[in-house]
């Protein structure tokens, strides 16, 4: 089968520093990408937090801080593929689509579908404020336009069966041209379920000719959901975003260790792992992380 590209998660959106080892600053990002980048991933997937007084919890759209963060990436995993977060609630794309015109990456996620994002609790009651993940049609034509403006190849997130099934939607619809690449999520509780059967039935969904992958969240369940993808010939996913939990049930101190477990299982399905030079190939990616911009404003 085709070599398995990896893509590293580094961070996420909202999980605590101060609970969990996360990283924020462009230093402690560095690091985990490298980490990550020794042990076979080829993208790193980007969310930049506030650099304030809170450090980290919450997210930030400030371009600077964001070419800082990605500058740092860049010069400690040399060739790696920039993969930028867009996901915002709300109408307002002003920030996203500030970074994407500063940074110039060669990924951007593109959520192609409205969730209620729900957590309940075991004793009742809810996790967090129930949240409507808003991604109506006219937002994510805006995306793809900054998107296409910038040169950024859209990964269409996928979040429910019904979201599968708009991005061919988007694409008869003249939205999205070219071969559609796919990343189902499973393991949101209001979302797919981390479950390697559903995996089957989600790639008849698929428009035709697209490249997938699967974002795995969970604990302990998530790995036999890896395997399958793997056994599959999808892309894969891990990073500190995702879990904090190794096969073994142990937690992961880094991006470094959830990436070395998610290669052996590749591996153990009869995929090589494929290097950035390989997977700009496979994506056929133009190639703008090779000369991209650093800090917000430098030129290509």
């Amino acid at each position: 089968m085709a070599k398995a590209i990896i893509t590293c998660a580094l961070t996420g959106v909202l999980t605590d520093p101060r609970q969990h080892p996360v990283p924020v600053t462009p230093e402690e990002m560095a690091r985990e990408a490298r980490r990550a980048f020794d042990e076979g991933a080829a993208v790193m997937h980007v969310h930049v937090r506030d650099q304030g007084a809170g450090r980290g919890h919450l997210p930030s759209w400030d371009p600077e801080v964001a070419g800082a963060v990605v500058a740092a990436i860049r010069a400690a995993c040399p060739g790696v593929v920039i993969n930028l977060t867009t996901g915002v609630v709300g109408p307002d794309i002003a920030g996203p689509a500030a970074c994407l015109r500063a940074l110039r990456p060669e990924i951007a996620a593109c959520n192609a579908g409205s969730l209620n994002y729900l957590k309940a609790r075991r004793e009742g009651g809810w996790a967090w404020p129930p949240l409507l993940f808003d991604n109506p049609a006219e937002k994510v034509a805006a995306f793809l336009a900054v998107m296409a403006e910038c040169g950024a190849q859209p990964e269409w997130e996928c979040f429910d069966t019904g979201i599968v099934r708009c991005v061919d939607l988007y694409r008869r619809a003249g939205l999205h041209r070219g071969r559609a690449r796919c990343n189902l999520v499973m393991g949101v509780e209001s979302g797919m379920p981390s479950d390697p059967e559903l995996l089957p039935i989600l790639l008849r969904l698929l428009p035709e000719g697209a490249r997938w992958s699967v974002t795995a969240i969970g604990r302990d369940e998530v790995w036999p959901l890896h395997q399958r993808a793997a056994e599959l010939g999808g892309d894969l996913r891990t990073g500190l975003e995702d879990t904090f939990y190794l096969p073994d049930g142990s937690r992961a101190d880094s991006n470094g260790a959830l990436v070395r477990a998610l290669a052996r299982t590749a591996r153990e399905a009869g995929r090589a792992i494929a290097s950035p030079e390989e997977a700009r190939a496979a994506l056929g990616l133009a190639g703008l992380g090779l000369a991209g911009p650093g800090l917000a404003g430098e030129p290509a």
